[in-house]
């Protein structure tokens, strides 16, 4: 069982792909790519996309084995995810102080 520290650590990352790839214009990411990609075992990655579907910032469309066949950030996600690059941008440039 991962601990929180890595739940949320894998629920940043696939925010972070999924806002990347709706960047390149790719609004929806396979679940295994987002898989591959982030190096997660499936379990891991399965419970990071019913939470983040749960919050409302991601849509899930899963596979009858109960993995995530094709996932893609909600119109919340994207402007959480710009909420969340601005306030990067403000701290790396001092302001967070």
């Amino acid at each position: 069982m991962a601990t929180l520290r890595e739940r949320k650590t894998y629920r940043k990352a696939v925010l972070r792909s999924l806002y990347g790839a709706f960047e390149r214009n790719r609004p929806d990411v396979r679940g295994l790519t987002l898989r591959d990609e982030l190096g997660l075992a499936e379990e891991d990655l399965s419970a990071a996309c019913a939470y983040l579907a749960g919050e409302g910032l991601i849509t899930v469309e899963w596979t009858s084995h109960k993995t995530p066949a094709t996932v893609s950030l909600t119109h919340e996600g994207i402007r959480f995810m710009e909420q969340e690059e601005e306030q990067e941008q403000w701290e790396a440039h001092g302001q967070g102080d």
